[in-house]
């Protein structure tokens, strides 16, 4: 066991705990966009940033390991200016058609933005492109929505074993998606669905076949 100090509060957790599940037994909540319980973490998103004293830099919480003695403050100015910078980089470069989106008050970047108090966005990034995918008869891809956290990657990698998403090309050119450019009707998808439980967006839905029924209903 290891003793660590959490905003002020002492938290005595296992060894190999990291901060954010230190914080979260001790209920102290830190944000997060890429984190999935009982999976290993990749601090992709850096929403869950802290402070550690005598760290200069902020450290993601998600795989930063507890450690004896550290005194660690999730909410201090610094932290929350990162956040917020961090999550209106995000919001610069994703599409502000929230009224229309199936993740519409169910989003968790939506809600992390009412949370950080942004109400407005000071970047203007440039928007993801891409066409909507719905090759799969289960699951419609939108590209243009994707934040990057790959959550999908890794429950369809890790958890369900199947491979249908990765990570493809680099940089500013990075997206998630088939490998090769397929779509998601070409794949070896399982139709699992937990992509899309997992997806903290819009990125990726269950497919709609509402006006087909209705199609089939006027017309037997």
């Amino acid at each position: 066991m290891v003793s660590l100090t959490i905003d002020g509060k002492k938290v005595k957790v296992p060894a190999g705990t990291t901060l954010l599940e230190a914080a979260r037994e001790a209920n102290i909540h830190i944000p997060t966009l890429c984190y999935l319980p009982e999976v290993q973490a990749i601090g992709a998103c850096r929403v869950c940033l802290v402070e550690i004293e005598g760290n200069r830099a902020l450290q993601a919480s998600c795989v930063f390991p507890a450690a004896e003695g550290l005194v660690v403050r999730t909410h201090s100015r610094k932290v929350q200016e990162a956040r917020k910078f961090t999550v209106e980089m995000l919001l610069s470069a994703h599409p502000q058609d929230c009224l229309v989106c199936v993740k519409n008050r169910k989003c968790e970047l939506q809600k992390l933005a009412e949370e950080l108090g942004i109400r407005e966005v000071r970047f203007q990034g440039e928007k993801p492109k891409g066409r909507i995918d719905d090759s799969n008869p289960s699951v419609v891809r939108d590209a243009s929505k994707c934040i990057l956290c790959r959550r999908c990657v890794t429950v369809c990698q890790e958890v369900q074993q199947v491979g249908a998403l990765s990570a493809q090309e680099r940089g500013f050119d990075t997206y998630i998606g088939p490998a090769f450019g397929d779509e998601m009707g070409e794949v070896s998808c399982a139709l699992c669905g937990q992509c899309i439980n997992v997806c903290p967006v819009g990125a990726l839905s269950e497919k709609d076949y509402t006006a087909e029924v209705w199609k089939a209903i006027h017309d037997p």
